[in-house]
């Protein structure tokens, strides 16, 4: 029974000197049409990551407008000035500059940054700072009360309450991270920020929130600190992150799925799809297998698996559970690999969520990276495939399997470079499309 509301204010006046204000100056200039969202606005890109329409909310501004400048949060996790941040935040910044509650400011270093999780790691140059405790993420529970301490708007130290809303949420184009869901109220600034738990703990990073106005709408998501903490002890001690990968494509277990492979409920993970001479065939796993633990630890859905799969070290041996035929249940051990980027980031480990790599577009756009089966079955340069269509797109005459080589004359090689290319393009976009044989052009004008 609920007696009373929480008294937050010994929990904020403690931890509260440990979060900071991140002014961030980008080098270069923005250039910019006349429509669409102000791309100078500080506080478009936390929104602008969803990709949604309506957002920033500026005039149209001249080209090449001045360097971009933009206001975000972080928090300290060692008294020798390390910080905890967004990627997003400190991408493509010139300067990064530290505020401390007590007005001190710093000038901070970019120490690393891995963009599929959102997290970045910053030094200022200090000693005997205040900072965080690090807690368990996975203590919380929907309906747990959490804090979010940050910049909104720039205005230093914000606090504000709000509860567990959910728990390892995938989101659109991010399948490395089991979000959690909240209420907190989460603006603009507080991007980079600490969710912290009723004893004091850091529990999240405040990262995305869920808009279609441009302002917080009750849907806030974090990403767990475990995982923020895995991608900061490597970008500290190797400078750069390392996923593995088995190489398994997977798919959503339904309620009819789940009676036809002899469960009572829908749990486990289904593979779909091997991939041809990847860790997981050379290990015997099959088409059709339903994973069902890694490590001992219970599966309960596929979007649980990629971000399990991809925290383990390569070159590690992982006990996989797998259901085979109905009533066959077997351990099949199977050595992890190293999860590479091609190139500029396209390739993809296909156990990732059905292979899928959904982005959200106001072009109506979702795709997903090319299979390396599927390569070699079609002659393209290009790596990324239209998974699904809607509104502009579908108007255009894009369809499901047309493989995507560019915008508007510039080559996209992943869903990041696709979301940027079509930002970039504001209202219109000419996409280079391949269908079969044929390459050719097609005009799309956004909603």
């Amino acid at each position: 029974m609920v007696s009373g509301l929480p008294d937050f204010t010994a929990l904020v006046e403690h931890y509260g000197p440990a979060v900071v204000n991140v002014q961030v100056t980008e080098g270069r200039a923005r250039t910019r049409g006349t429509e669409g969202p102000d791309q100078n606005d500080p506080f478009g890109d936390f929104f602008r990551r969803w990709g949604l329409p309506g957002q920033g909310g500026g005039q149209a501004q001249p080209r090449n407008s001045p360097p971009s400048r933009g206001v975000g949060s972080g928090f300290v996790v060692t008294p020798d000035g390390y910080i905890m941040t967004n990627a997003h935040v400190v991408r493509d910044a010139s300067e990064v500059v530290v505020k401390m509650t007590d007005r001190r400011e710093y000038t901070a270093k970019v120490v690393g940054i891995d963009d599929r999780t959102d997290v970045a790691v910053i030094k200022i140059d200090a000693k005997n700072l205040p900072t965080v405790r690090i807690g368990d993420p996975a203590n919380l529970r929907p309906g747990q009360w959490v804090v979010a301490i940050g910049s909104p708007f720039g205005m230093e130290n914000s606090v504000t309450a709000g509860i567990v809303s959910a728990t390892s949420r995938t989101l659109p184009s991010d399948r490395y991270v089991p979000f959690i869901q909240t209420d907190v109220a989460v603006n603009p600034g507080n991007s980079g920020g600490p969710l912290f738990n009723l004893q004091g703990e850091v529990v999240g990073i405040n990262s995305q929130i869920y808009s279609q106005s441009g302002g917080y709408m009750g849907l806030s998501f974090a990403i767990p600190i475990d995982v923020a903490n895995d991608v900061r002890n490597q970008l500290v001690t190797k400078g750069r992150v390392t996923r593995g990968m088995i190489g398994v494509e997977l798919q959503p277990m339904t309620a009819v799925t789940a009676e036809a492979f002899g469960l009572e409920r829908p749990e486990g993970a289904l593979v779909q799809r091997v991939t041809t001479g990847g860790p997981a065939e050379k290990a015997g796993v099959k088409d059709g297998d339903v994973i069902m633990a890694v490590d001992g630890r219970k599966i309960d859905s596929d979007i649980q698996l990629p971000a399990i799969i991809s925290s383990i070290a390569p070159g590690k041996d992982t006990k996989l559970e797998v259901l085979r035929d109905r009533n066959v249940r077997k351990t099949i051990t199977v050595r992890v690999t190293e999860y590479k980027e091609d190139g500029a980031g396209s390739s993809s480990d296909p156990s990732e969520r059905g292979g899928s790599a959904a982005q959200p577009s106001s072009f109506g756009l979702s795709v997903r990276p090319l299979l390396p089966e599927e390569k070699q079955q079609v002659d393209t340069e290009g790596t990324l495939v239209v998974e699904d269509v809607s509104g502009p797109a579908e108007k255009a005459g894009v369809e499901p399997g047309d493989i995507i080589l560019g915008v508007n004359g510039v080559r996209v090689k992943t869903a990041a470079d696709l979301t940027a290319a079509v930002k970039k393009a504001g209202k219109t976009a000419a996409l280079k499309i391949q269908r079969g044989d044929r390459q050719y052009f097609v005009g799309i004008r956004g909603e």
